[in-house]
C-alpha cells in the first residue's frame, strides 16, 4: 500500500490552566489518530469546543504537541518547534485558509501583495515578473479579477477576501490544504460560489483537503471521508455518504438528526445533560470512561469505567463505542 499523505498517530495537546481548586491540565486534543491520502477531502466536524481548531493548529504547526507524531509524507513535523516550522521544506506543501477572510488579511496589504508573501518568504521568489506571472495565474485559477490585485481588504467584497485567502494558501500548490470554516463568515449565495471554487482548484492542482466545517450538509457534499471529533477525541469516521445515512455513534446520530430539512424526528435524539470537563486536576489523571457518557442513550456500566477505543466496525468505517451495535437503524 502507499504511503498516507498526512498520518496523525495519538496526537494530543494538553494546556496548563489555572481553577479556583488549583492546577490543573486541559486536554484539548486526546490521542487523535486518522490518516489523510493524497488526493482526498476529509471533513473534520463536531460542536464548538470539541478540539477542532486546537488540532488545526497542531496539523499546521503553529501549535506544539505535547504527544504523538504528525508525520507529512513521512516526516514527524511534530518533532519541529513552530518557530522553526517556516524553515521545513513541508511547511510550503501544508498551507491554510482561515476562517475569517478579513482579519486574516493584512490591511496595509494589497491583494497582490497578500498573494505573493508566500512565495517571496517560502519560495524564495524575488524576481518581479516572475511574482506577477505566479500572482496572476493563481489570481485566474481562483477567479480573482486582475484589476483587484491592487485594492486592499477594506475595497474588497467577502466573496472577494475569501478569493484572495484561498489564492494565499493554493499559490505555493501545496499537496496539503487545510480549510478552517472557509465560508462561516459568507453569505449563502457566496458560500456555493466559494464551494464550487474549491471543488476545482482541487481537481486543478491536486490537492488534499482537510475540511473542518460546522455545516454538516457542505461535508456530505464536498467531503470523500468525514471524521466525527467530541471531548477531543474522534469518536467515528468513515466514507461521508455511509456515516451520514448510517451513523454508528450516537454522538453522530444526534448531529446529522440536527441537520436542517434532514427528515429526521430531532427529539427523538436530543443529549440530555452536559459534556463532561476535559480538565485534569493536580497530578490525577482524567477518569477512565467514555466521554459520552451521561449523555448517551446507549449508557451502561462499563461506559463510566472503560474509555471505548476508535476501533473498526466495517470496511472504512471506525467507531468508539462499546455498545454501538445494539443501536437500532437510523
Amino acid at each position: 500500500m502507499s504511503r498516507p499523505l498526512l498520518d496523525v498517530i495519538d496526537l494530543a495537546k494538553r494546556f496548563p490552566i489555572k481553577t479556583p481548586q488549583g492546577a490543573g491540565l486541559l486536554h484539548a486534543v486526546d490521542g487523535v489518530t486518522f490518516k489523510v491520502e493524497s488526493g482526498e477531502t476529509v471533513g473534520l466536524v463536531g460542536e464548538s469546543g470539541c478540539g477542532k481548531s486546537t488540532l488545526v493548529r497542531l496539523l499546521t504547526r503553529t501549535l506544539a504537541p505535547t504527544d504523538g507524531q504528525i508525520r507529512f509524507e513521512g516526516a514527524d513535523l511534530g518533532l519541529i518547534e513552530p518557530r522553526r516550522m517556516h524553515e521545513h521544506a513541508a511547511r510550503a506543501q501544508v498551507q491554510m485558509v482561515f476562517q475569517d477572510a478579513h482579519d486574516s488579511l493584512n490591511p496595509r496589504y494589497s491583494a497582490f501583495d497578500t498573494i505573493a508573501e508566500p512565495l517571496r518568504l517560502l519560495a524564495g521568489v524575488r524576481d518581479a515578473a516572475q511574482l506577477r506571472q505566479r500572482v496572476e495565474e493563481i489570481a485566474t485559477l481562483t477567479g480573482l479579477p486582475h484589476e483587484l490585485l491592487a485594492r486592499f481588504a477594506h475595497q474588497l467584497s467577502g466573496g472577494q477576501k475569501a478569493r484572495v485567502g484561498i489564492a494565499r494558501a493554493a499559490v505555493l500548490r501545496p499537496r496539503l490544504l487545510v480549510l478552517d470554516e472557509p465560508t462561516a463568515a459568507l453569505d449563502v449565495s457566496v458560500q456555493v460560489i466559494i464551494l464550487k471554487l474549491l471543488a476545482e482548484l482541487k481537481r486543478e492542482l491536486g490537492m488534499s483537503f482537510l475540511f473542518v466545517s460546522h455545516d454538516l450538509n457542505v461535508v456530505r457534499l464536498l467531503c470523500d471521508r468525514v471524521l466525527v471529533m467530541y471531548l477531543g477525541r474522534v469518536v467515528e469516521s468513515g466514507p461521508a455518504a455511509e456515516v451520514f445515512a448510517h451513523p454508528r455513534h450516537p454522538y453522530t446520530r444526534a448531529l446529522i438528526a440536527s441537520i436542517p430539512g434532514a427528515g429526521r424526528d430531532v427529539t427523538q435524539h436530543l443529549l440530555p445533560g452536559e459534556a463532561q470537563s476535559p480538565i485534569q486536576m493536580g497530578g490525577t489523571a482524567l477518569p477512565g470512561r467514555c466521554g459520552f457518557e451521561g449523555r448517551c442513550p446507549l449508557g451502561q456500566a462499563r461506559c463510566a469505567s472503560e474509555v471505548p477505543a476508535l476501533a473498526a466496525s466495517g470496511p472504512g468505517r471506525e467507531v468508539a463505542c462499546h455498545f454501538h451495535a445494539a443501536l437500532p437503524e437510523f
